[in-house]
């Protein structure tokens, strides 16, 4: 469609009032779904888990959109309130013309990783884990990663701590989703993020070194947010109404179980797990819950979460449900199945027969969420403390001696004996399992090499940016064995020590933060390695060259200015600039205590000192979301583009600078194929 179509469609829509083709304003789409699903109202009016008198209120909320939420980043120094509710839906906020400047904040802000768009239920399952930063993180079905990211933040709930001592392992099923896993994560530039690729319900044992030899890998919190039918969807999910049956629950019951129990078995004890799903259905809710702790014969307990979120409407778990087919036919217990049924319905489904049993499960600790009490979606959630090993797993789980992994050194077990390390064999590649194993995961995914001490890499980038004496060079790692490394990554240690255990057990689809990349020519400015955005608050507290600290003012020309002159900035920032030779720089912002309209929380920013200008290498997100922070408009209509918008041609720009460097991902004016700007000079990055 042409500009000039675009235009004139417009123009009509805003002169009818913003009613769309069949007249049902901005929130509709071109067909209503019909949301009338006979079967589900008579399943839940007879389960009665919706308090009596609510139930037209309850399916009258279901039918009503969805009203969009967003929440803060918790980890970069914004207030507490960290969560906002509107009264608009998702498809209000993306098609009416009024909400387009906020629709794009939302946009812009949502890819710099500043705010998430999640739906409210779907932030209770990381808050009730009580995530501090020395926790190791299992999170057992995480596509597509709003949660993920929850998890990470409050691993980072110390700015000041570039390495916490926990990590979050993301694992998904499904290949692709786990790279839309990938993309949520990376908007967070966390060192402390693996993602991973395996069936939760049989994810393998993991093992790490500790004191010279090798241990298990228990986790301190599991999240275990299992694929369900997503009958508390519908609200978002329309599809559901046309597809929901009562079959949809029995065939994922046992699927659910499975991968609670799975993850149960690799929780630390006295570690926490919650579970959770955004059905309303007994089946795979407390069913699932009461077959664990039946299982566990006492070594869970569900745990009583009503303090934890004292602004929380739910209601408690049921103890009585009965299971029905699709034909409308009702079993209360096993007993009354027929045989025929026996392989669609199992004992697991139906709550416990032993009445002292059940009082002592506690279901009632459960938390069922529904939508007409506090306009959300429908969700479930249970918390479950480990308080003794799993009777089936009382022993302490094998390690498996062979193929000792891609440690850089080895740890065999004492007394066994084991083939040549495969670390040996591959150079000391830290990567996936062999190419014909790769192709049973999907994509084959580049080694994870990580560098020694002595790499020869390290030292002119030790000399050149003066790092501290206690970086952390064994945490360094690149994705490339052969030619040369293009760019250099970091993980904290302890997510290095899973690495190197664990290359054959696991597929590993994504970790580190990005801190360095290779120029194109490195030669006449000190260092092969340019600093990187994402990763510049994990390597900055180790940096102690090549520091500019900049005010208010010089942030907005570097950031509104393709490449200004050193003589745009204050007289402070100039002068120190003036004394750095040509290369790679930190920018930094430090509050202004004595001017509280500017912001008060410290920015660096990665920049490259040309000959006589200098210039931001910021992603268009990001430098959006700083341009906010110093109070420039960045707002742009549809149609125009963004940086045309966030400036207009900048006086005093460096002609002799075009060229001299390019941020990643930038997408400035003049930028080339390659990642250079047209004419093709300069250190432009490897891509």
């Amino acid at each position: 469609m042409g500009k000039r179509s675009r235009d004139r469609k417009r123009l009509q829509q805003q002169q009818s009032g913003g009613r769309d083709r069949n007249g049902a304003g901005w929130g509709a789409g071109y067909a209503e779904i019909v949301k009338e699903n006979e079967l589900f109202e008579q399943y839940y009016r007879e389960l009665g888990l919706v308090p009596g008198g609510e139930f037209g209120a309850f399916m009258e909320a279901m039918r009503e959109p969805l009203p969009a939420t967003i929440r803060i980043t918790g980890y970069k120094r914004y207030p507490d309130e960290l969560a906002w509710h509107t009264n608009l839906s998702r498809k209000i906020l993306r098609k009416s013309p009024l909400l387009e400047k906020f629709h794009q904040f939302l946009v812009s802000e949502t890819e710099s990783g500043n705010i998430s768009r999640q739906e409210a239920v779907s932030m209770i399952p990381p808050l009730l884990l009580k995530i501090e930063p020395h926790h190791k993180i299992l999170d057992m079905c995480a596509a597509p990663g709003s949660k993920t990211a929850q998890l990470i933040e409050m691993l980072h709930s110390d700015m000041d701590v570039p390495f916490p001592e926990g990590f979050v392992i993301a694992n998904d099923v499904d290949n692709k989703r786990c790279y839309l896993l990938v993309h949520q994560a990376k908007r967070l530039n966390s060192p402390c993020i693996m993602v991973v690729n395996h069936d939760a319900s049989a994810i393998p044992w993991l093992q790490v070194a500790r004191d010279g030899k090798r241990d298990a890998l228990f986790y301190d919190r599991i999240l275990c947010d299992v694929p369900c039918s997503g009958d508390g969807t519908m609200r978002k999910n329309i599809d559901v109404w046309k597809k929901w049956t009562t079959s949809n629950s029995l065939h994922l019951h046992g699927l659910q179980l499975r991968i609670a129990v799975r993850g149960v078995e690799q929780l630390a004890v006295g570690g926490r797990m919650v579970y959770s799903t955004c059905s309303l259905n007994p089946v795979e809710d407390e069913a699932v819950i009461a077959s664990l702790l039946e299982k566990s014969e006492g070594a869970l307990e569900l745990v009583d979460a009503a303090e934890d979120l004292p602004g929380l409407k739910w209601m408690p778990g049921v103890t009585s449900w009965k299971v029905m087919t699709n034909q409308g036919q009702w079993f209360s217990n096993w007993s009354e199945v027929p045989e025929s049924r026996h392989t669609q319905i199992r004992p697991t489904m139906f709550p416990p027969t032993d009445p002292e049993k059940l009082k002592a499960m506690k279901l009632e600790r459960c938390m069922r969420i529904l939508p007409h009490h506090q306009n959300t979606g429908g969700f479930f959630v249970a918390v479950l403390m480990k308080k003794a090993p799993m009777p089936w797993n009382r022993r302490h789980p094998k390690v498996r001696p062979a193929r000792p992994s891609c440690s850089l050194e080895t740890h065999p077990d004492a007394g066994e004996q084991t083939e040549e390390p495969a670390s040996k064999k591959n150079g000391g590649v830290c990567g996936p399992p062999p190419s014909k194993k790769m192709k049973l995961f999907g994509f084959k995914e580049d080694p994870f090499v990580f560098l020694t001490e002595d790499d020869p890499v390290f030292p002119p980038i030790q000399t050149f940016y003066d790092l501290s004496p206690d970086f952390p060079k064994l945490n360094v790692l690149t994705r490339t064995h052969e030619g040369k490394k293009r760019h250099l990554y970091m993980v904290s240690k302890e997510l290095r020590n899973v690495l190197l255990n664990n290359s054959e057990r696991i597929k590993i689809i994504n970790t580190g933060v990005k801190v360095w990349s290779r120029n194109q020519d490195s030669e006449p400015f000190g260092c092969a390695f340019r600093l990187a955005q994402e990763g510049i608050y994990t390597l900055f507290p180790y940096i102690r060259a090549r520091i500019v600290n900049i005010g208010v003012e010089d942030v907005k020309v570097l950031l509104t200015q393709e490449n200004p002159f050193l003589s745009k900035l204050s007289d402070d920032a100039h002068a120190q600039a003036k004394k750095l030779d040509m290369g790679s720089i930190v920018l930094r912002y430090q509050p202004d205590t004595n001017n509280p309209d500017a912001p008060q929380c410290p920015i660096e920013l990665c920049g490259w000192r040309g000959k006589t200008s200098i210039r931001a290498f910021v992603p268009r997100n990001e430098r959006f979301h700083y341009l906010r922070m110093v109070g420039v408009e960045v707002f742009h209509k549809q149609g125009r583009r963004a940086d045309e918008a966030s400036s207009e041609a900048p006086e005093g720009a460096a002609e002799d600078g075009a060229g001299e460097a390019v941020a990643e991902g930038q997408e400035g004016p003049g930028r080339g194929e390659n990642g250079a700007d047209s004419n093709g000079t300069g250190p432009a990055s490897n891509t």
